[in-house]
C-alpha cells in the first residue's frame, strides 16, 4: 500500500494536496481542478487537487467488486482490528487537524474537535460489533432440523456524504458497512474535501486492504455515475431531499437498496410549565451551533401563549452574548455558512419573511469588518404555520416562532409540514410529556433537551421527507446486510 506524503497542516496556511484513494493508492484525479477554500476567508485555498474521473470511479468499483468475498470472508473481529486502529488515529490527529476542519468546513473549532471524537467513538462501537450475536435460531416443527438466520454482507456500497459532519457522517456509514463485511466506494463533497483526507488517511493507516475503502472527489456528475454504476449493490446517502429523492427513485427503478437521510425543520416545543432557562440555553445550542446547518437542527419553536413573551425575552438577552466570528477562535459560537450561495439564500428568506410580516424578536448586526459567508442568528415570529419559514428547510441560523394556546395545539403546529425528523419537549407534566411522545411524528424525541444529537448506538432516522430505507447508527445492521434463513436438515444415514 503506497501513501501521499502527510500534509503540515499548521496554522501556517499550507495547502492540503488533495487526492483521490483508489486500489489502495493515493493518485492524481484525472477530472478537473478543484480547492477547497475558507468560508470564514474565501480567498484562504485549504486544499487543492483533481477530481476524479468516471474511469477512476470506474475503477475503484472494479476494484471494491474484486475485494468483496476476499473481505466478506476475512473474520470480523479481524475487520473490528482495522477500525479499532483507525479510531486511535483519529485521537492522535485531532488537535493538529480540528484548525484545518474549522478552516475548511466553518464549523468553530471546539465543535471539530468534538467531531473528530465522535467519529472515533464511531468507529469504535461498530468494531465491537464483532462481539454481538450472528444471527437467530428458531425451533423447527421438524425432527432433527434447525432454523438459523443469517446476516449477509450486501455487497459494494457506495456512500455519498455531506458537507456538515464531514468526518463523522461518513464514519458512521463506512464503518458499519466495513464491519459488516463490505466494500465501500466514497464520493465526499468537494468543499470539505481535507476533511475527508483525514478520514481516508485514518483508515489507511488502519490497515484497510487496498481496493475495500476506495475515496473519488468529484461534483455532482461524479456522484451521478457512481450510485447509478451497475457494479453498486447499494447507496447510502445523505445530503438534500430533492437529491435524496432523486438517487432513490433511481436506486428503486434498478432493485438497489436506498438509504437516505435527508431534510429536517425541527421544532422545539416550550409548554407553560418549562424549565424556561434550562429551554433558552437548548434551543439557542439546537438552532445556531454549525451555524444551523444540522438536519436536526431546531429551526422552528412553539411557545405556550402564556409564558411566549417571558421566554422571548429571556432568548434575546442570552442571543446578545453569542459571537459570531472565525471558526479558528476558541471564543467563537457561531462561523460562517458553507458557501456564499447558502448565506444568500438565507438571506433572501429572512428578508422575505419580513416583507411578509414576520417580526424580528432579535438579529443584531454581524461585527464590523467580518467577511466571508457570516450571516447573523435570526429569530423571527410569524402568524401561520403555512408560512415557507414554517415548512420549507433554510439550512441557516434562523429560528422560526409561532405561539399556541394548549399543549395539543403546539404538538400539531410542531408536526405540521413534510418533515419528521426530530422533536424536543420542555415540560415537566408527566401527562404532557407522555402525549408528546405517543403523538409525535417524528423518528426520534427529546424530552427537555435540544433536537440535535446524535448517539451512535441507537437508531437515527425520521420520517416522511426526512429519511428513507433503514435507520442508520444503532440500526445499521438493518441495511448493510442482507437476512438469509437456513433450514438445516441432517442427512439420513
Amino acid at each position: 500500500m503506497t501513501t501521499s506524503a502527510a500534509p503540515s497542516v499548521e496554522r501556517n496556511r499550507t495547502i492540503v494536496e488533495l487526492r483521490n484513494h483508489v486500489g489502495g493508492r493515493w493518485a492524481v484525479g484525472e477530472g478537473p481542478e478543484f480547492t477547497s477554500t475558507s468560508p470564514h476567508d474565501p480567498d484562504c485555498v485549504v486544499g487543492a487537487g483533481h477530481h476524479a474521473s468516471k474511469a477512476q470511479v470506474d475503477t475503484a468499483i472494479s476494484d471494491a467488486t474484486e475485494q468483496k468475498r476476499p473481505w466478506r470472508r476475512t473474520p470480523i473481529h479481524e475487520r473490528a482490528a482495522h477500525l479499532l486502529r483507525a479510531a486511535d488515529f483519529l485521537d492522535g490527529e485531532a488537535a493538529r487537524w480540528a484548525p484545518v476542519m474549522a478552516r475548511e468546513s466553518g464549523k468553530p473549532v471546539g465543535e471539530c474537535r468534538g467531531e473528530l471524537g465522535r467519529a472515533a467513538q464511531i468507529l469504535r462501537y461498530h468494531a465491537h460489533q464483532a462481539d454481538a450475536p450472528a444471527g437467530l435460531q428458531f425451533a423447527s416443527p421438524r425432527a432433527g432440523e434447525r432454523i438459523l438466520v443469517d446476516h449477509r454482507p450486501v455487497g459494494v456500497v457506495a456512500v455519498i456524504s455531506p458537507f456538515n459532519f464531514p468526518v463523522a457522517i461518513p464514519a458512521w456509514k463506512i464503518a458499519p458497512a466495513l464491519v459488516y463485511g463490505n466494500t465501500v466506494v466514497w464520493k465526499p463533497p468537494p468543499s470539505v474535501a481535507a476533511s475527508a483526507d483525514l478520514l481516508m488517511r485514518a483508515l489507511e493507516a488502519g490497515g484497510v486492504p487496498p481496493g475495500v475503502v476506495s475515496l473519488v472527489h468529484g461534483e455532482a456528475v461524479i456522484g451521478d455515475h457512481l450510485v447509478s454504476a451497475p457494479g453498486i449493490d447499494a447507496v447510502t446517502f445523505t445530503g438534500s431531499t430533492p437529491v435524496g429523492t432523486a438517487i432513490a427513485a433511481g436506486c428503486a427503478a434498478r432493485g438497489v437498496p436506498i438509504q437516505a437521510e435527508m431534510g429536517g425543520k425541527n421544532a422545539a416545543v416550550v409548554l407553560a410549565d418549562a424549565d424556561l432557562g434550562a429551554a433558552v440555553a437548548a434551543v439557542i445550542s439546537g438552532a445556531f451551533r454549525s451555524a444551523g446547518q444540522k438536519c436536526t437542527a431546531t429551526s422552528r419553536l412553539v411557545l405556550h401563549s402564556s409564558i411566549a413573551d417571558e421566554f422571548l425575552t429571556r432568548l434575546g438577552e442570552a442571543m446578545a452574548v453569542v459571537r459570531v466570528g472565525d471558526p479558528e477562535d476558541e471564543a467563537t459560537f457561531l462561523g460562517p455558512l458553507i458557501s456564499a450561495d447558502a448565506r444568500n439564500r438565507v438571506n433572501v428568506a429572512i428578508s422575505q419573511a419580513v416583507s411578509r410580516g414576520a417580526r424580528v424578536v432579535t438579529g443584531d448586526p454581524l461585527p464590523a469588518g467580518l467577511d466571508g459567508y457570516h450571516c447573523a442568528p435570526v429569530v423571527l415570529e410569524i402568524d401561520s404555520p403555512a408560512d415557507e419559514l414554517w415548512t420549507e428547510e433554510l439550512f441557516g441560523p434562523v429560528l422560526a416562532v409561532l405561539r399556541a394556546d394548549d399543549a395539543a395545539t403546539a404538538l400539531s403546529l410542531a408536526n405540521s409540514g413534510p418533515f419528521g425528523l426530530s422533536l424536543a419537549i420542555f415540560a415537566r407534566d408527566l401527562g404532557d410529556v407522555l402525549e408528546s411522545i405517543a403523538e409525535a411524528g417524528v423518528g426520534m424525541v427529546h424530552i427537555n433537551s435540544e433536537t440535535a444529537g446524535a448517539d451512535p448506538h441507537v437508531p437515527f432516522g425520521g420520517n416522511g421527507l426526512s429519511s428513507l430505507g433503514p435507520r442508520e447508527q444503532g440500526a445499521a445492521r438493518d441495511f448493510y446486510t442482507t437476512v438469509t434463513t437456513v433450514y438445516l436438515q441432517a442427512a439420513q444415514r
